[in-house]
């Protein structure tokens, strides 16, 4: 099967479009999947045209969702807290894609945020795309998640691998959403390849290769290759491209 991964979209539907048309994607007359590693929103004004193109997807069994870190915070926004966000809901983007998904204005979803968190709760993204989102998907040589396999985090920002990972929980999952993949694999033991996203790859061209810088005119966005590693985060919000991996397996 031919694979055509991206992560960390979010929301930059133009974006995501002319990498995956660059890539091959519509194009491909082959048996072809999607993979999208998660945090699909929370930064750019695309929201509605990205969740129109993942239902798309959905229906005709193209794509394989990975759930990210974004996709919590949303639950977090329309559940936890009814609709009232936290400044790092704002900060994050997440209020934002709730307003673009639900229609909704500030001053009204300030006003009525009951009614607003249940209008968030009746889009797609919540209903259909979320509960979709698997924590890794897994071929013969690779694993594909968004941040990183759950691990033990240490004091010294290092991990330490732990090799049943697959039998992890789900706070155990919901914590490795935010791990960054390019320390964590440091110190991994796994025998297959580990795709992921989350982190912005000039941390990896800059801390591990001493390429360039991690944010100036020489840093560094396309994918970071490493033993054990491919990370794809190119920080679109910064960079403005979106990564596109091509892998057989």
């Amino acid at each position: 099967m031919r694979y055509y991964v991206i992560s960390d979209v979010h929301g930059y539907y133009t974006q995501m479009k002319s990498a995956l048309e660059k890539a091959g994607f519509f194009s491909d007359t082959t048996p072809h999947k999607l993979i999208m590693l998660g945090d699909l929103f929370d930064r750019g004004h695309e929201a509605k045209q990205l969740q129109q193109f993942i239902l798309e997807q959905m229906e005709q069994d193209k794509i394989i969702l990975i759930r990210g870190n974004h996709e919590d915070l949303f639950v977090e926004l329309v559940t936890t807290d009814a609709g009232m966000p936290y400044s790092y809901h704002k900060s994050n983007g997440t209020y934002d894609t709730a307003l673009q998904l639900t229609g909704f204005d500030p001053v009204m979803a300030s006003i009525r945020h009951y009614d607003f968190a249940d209008a968030a709760k009746d889009t797609p993204f919540y209903k259909e795309i979320i509960p979709a989102m698997l924590d890794y998907f897994e071929t013969e040589h690779y694993v594909f998640t968004h941040g990183w396999i759950p691990s033990i985090p240490n004091r010294d920002k290092s991990y330490s691998y732990i090799s049943s990972w697959r039998e992890a929980d789900r706070e155990q999952w919901n914590q490795a959403r935010w791990f960054n993949g390019m320390d964590a694999v440091q110190t991994a033991d796994e025998n297959k390849t580990i795709v992921c996203g989350h982190w912005h790859t000039s941390y990896g061209h800059s801390k591990y290769e001493h390429k360039g810088t991690e944010f100036g005119e020489d840093a560094d966005f396309s994918p970071y290759y490493g033993p054990g590693i491919i990370a794809i985060d190119a920080c679109t919000a910064f960079s403005g491209k979106v990564n596109c991996l091509v892998i057989e397996d």
